[in-house]
């Protein structure tokens, strides 16, 4: 049986119906009115009467599709349009829109193509499977950057809510190489190239132009073969944790000073006379403290050559076994110098504690306060400048 003979416009329309490219047809509005099943294929639901092109694109390149609708009037020849497309799977993808007018003006002629990027989901759709789900909650919840590269550098996957902290928006890279939007950073791709190379990578980086550091793990993703072919990454957002780590650096060199501060005026030794020095000692005193006023004392007295060291309790309450064995040794310590060391201004409490402990202070000298003490070398000095006089004579 022999097929009914065609017209001319059948064959011309079933060749559109069926042609593998995504055709379509829109009004001077851009209300779609015609298209071809591979177009329907390719867009989905949204090949019905009534919808525009403007709302296939993604809400972030509908500005680029109201320039280039408003440049069709003037353009004598066809217009390209480059977006992300959502498509039947309820995913976007990057492609080529060409546009034409028709010649009476009263339609406009289209085709969608295809282009290298990324796919991926609309924010706040479901996700395919358990997978997609726990992806799109981290990536929705924490401050991280999901993102991948093919092997020539060219960006197929950005996404995260940690975009927004360097002012990006989702899949706003997709389809830029990022050795070219990286080329003017010292040193910031070297990571990802041992990643193409092959080697799982882990870096830290800051963002000089909001003050944002990042950690970032790199793993490459190789073929059968073991080529790499794409890499994938994550970049956490660790400023928060970076500036907590400054501030408590800060506070911490703070309260080292405070304590520097502190410990110089807890030991404040005082040159009371030509050859005499004075430490008041106020508070608790512990072993901690006298090992450290021992030092500090007998370095000042050899410093200045001091004659005498006089040793002020008139502050303290209470002092222990051990407080007291450090004192008598400080005081040997004065003499091994060349000096003499006078405790002074002993409270009824510390002297009983003195003597309960059966500690022998005979061999040294004690006055009742700082003024007695001062006196007695006051004294002392006189008696020996007398004597050396009278030696001269």
């Amino acid at each position: 049986m022999t097929q009914p003979c065609t017209t001319r416009h059948d064959l011309w329309e079933a060749a559109y119906l069926n042609s593998t490219e995504a055709l379509f047809v829109t009004d001077a509005d851009g209300e779609l009115s015609h298209w071809s099943e591979s177009f329907a294929s390719t867009v989905g639901r949204a090949a019905a009467p009534g919808t525009t092109l403007y709302e296939l694109f993604h809400e972030d390149d509908r500005e680029a599709v109201v320039v280039t609708w408003s440049g069709l009037h003037d353009a004598t020849g066809p217009v390209e349009l480059r977006g992300r497309v959502r498509t039947a799977g309820d995913v976007y993808a990057y492609f080529s829109c060409v546009l034409r007018r028709a010649p009476n003006g009263e339609a406009v002629y289209g085709a969608l193509q295809p282009t290298p990027g990324a796919i991926y989901r609309v924010a706040g759709e479901p996700g395919k499977g358990a997978s997609a789900d726990m992806l799109r909650a981290l990536s929705d919840n924490l401050p991280i950057i999901i993102w991948a590269i093919n092997g020539e550098g060219v960006i197929t996957h950005h996404d995260g809510k940690g975009l927004a902290t360097l002012g990006l928006k989702r899949g706003q890279l997709v389809g830029m190489n990022l050795f070219d939007i990286y080329s003017n950073v010292h040193d910031g791709t070297e990571t990802v190239k041992r990643a193409l190379r092959g080697s799982p990578t882990h870096s830290l980086s800051h963002t000089a132009s909001n003050n944002s550091f990042w950690e970032n793990w790199m793993v490459p993703i190789q073929d059968h073969l073991g080529n790499v072919e794409s890499v994938i990454g994550l970049s956490l957002d660790i400023s928060e944790a970076k500036r907590a780590e400054e501030e408590l650096r800060v506070r911490l060199l703070q309260i080292q000073k405070q304590q520097e501060v502190i410990g110089k005026l807890s030991i404040p030794i005082i040159q009371v006379w030509e050859g005499v020095v004075a430490l008041p000692m106020v508070g608790v005193v512990d072993s901690v403290r006298t090992a450290d006023v021992m030092q500090k004392l007998l370095d000042e007295i050899a410093r200045t050559g001091a004659r005498y060291a006089i040793l002020d309790l008139t502050g303290v309450e209470m002092v222990d076994t051990q407080v007291a064995n450090h004192l008598i040794r400080l005081v040997k310590a004065i003499r091994i110098l060349g000096a003499d060391g006078i405790i002074c201004g002993i409270r009824p409490s510390v002297a009983q504690t003195i003597v309960e402990l059966g500690l022998d202070l005979d061999s040294m000298v004690t006055r009742s306060n700082l003024k007695a003490g001062i006196m007695f070398c006051i004294n002392q000095m006189g008696r020996l400048a007398t004597a050396a006089a009278q030696t001269r004579r």
